[in-house]
């Protein structure tokens, strides 16, 4: 035996509320890619191979009850979740169409499906706001996590996000638990919608943290936006590098001064 075993037994004490979190971790990741490919089988194959998508349906059950099988006391089901499917289905269509449409390098919509980081994120946040919504916090926040680890888009599964979803390029994008989302709005990388202040920590819990986009709105890369009662007001436009902790009217752009700038012969 390792005579170091002991001192790292010391270290892990168990939990007062223990749960297989990182098999959970592991196995709704797992049923992500599985859904994933099946709800976009024709888009990813040339013939629906019954044989193989009847796996895919087992191993996806499977895993998903595995994730949450510390969780008995939450009636939400696989079976629940299948019948969510068609409503997923159409929500993520309309945001495959507003990448297509509102991106003239795409080429096609399989395009979005296969490569496209940001389509990537906005799917997994729909799967797991699924499972926030129905009092599954950790694997939906699991989920989350592991579609952050593959794109650098870090969407909060508690977020309100509604139709017509466009994140472009998205590296860097925070998007916390209380903030709201209208439709047809579009973010560019680097944008953080965040808490205003954090310092009194988890009495703030409850409280709505993080700011309100309404619908039509477009945030360009490396803006700030803070505070539950900012509001940034329908049709707007929010310019790079902006710093906002105030609401701001409909129909508005907002940009940062230019700075000077200065180029110089070697």
């Amino acid at each position: 035996m390792n005579k170091y075993l002991e001192q790292i037994k010391a270290l892990n004490k168990p939990s007062a509320t223990p749960r297989s979190t990182g098999i959970c971790s592991l196995r709704i990741s797992a049923f992500f890619e599985q859904m994933k490919e099946l709800l976009f089988y024709s888009w990813i194959h040339t013939n629906l191979n019954e044989e193989r998508m009847n796996s895919l349906l087992h191993e996806a059950e499977t895993n998903f009850n595995a994730a949450l099988k510390d969780y008995k006391d939450c009636p939400y089901s696989f079976d629940n979740l299948v019948e969510f499917l068609p409503k997923l289905k159409d929500m993520l269509l309309l945001d495959i169409d507003a990448i297509y449409e509102g991106d003239p390098a795409c080429e096609s919509k399989e395009e979005v499906v296969l490569t496209y980081p940001g389509f990537f994120a906005i799917a997994a946040y729909r799967f797991a706001h699924e499972l926030y919504l129905n009092g599954l916090k950790y694997p939906a926040r699991a989920l989350a996590e592991y579609a952050h680890s593959k794109t650098g888009i870090d969407i909060n599964p508690g977020a309100k996000i509604g139709k017509s979803f466009f994140i472009d390029h998205g590296t860097g994008i925070v998007i916390g638990e209380t903030c709201e989302i209208g439709d047809n709005v579009k973010l560019y990388q680097g944008v953080t919608l965040g808490a205003l202040s954090l310092r009194k920590g988890r009495l703030l819990k409850n409280e709505k943290r993080h700011p309100t986009i309404e619908d039509r709105v477009t945030i360009y890369s490396g803006a700030s936006i803070f505070g539950g009662q900012t509001i940034i007001g329908h049709d707007s436009t929010i310019g790079s590098n902006a710093f906002i902790t105030e609401s701001v009217p409909p129909n508005s752009l907002v940009r940062v001064k230019p700075y000077d700038l200065e180029i110089a012969k070697h």
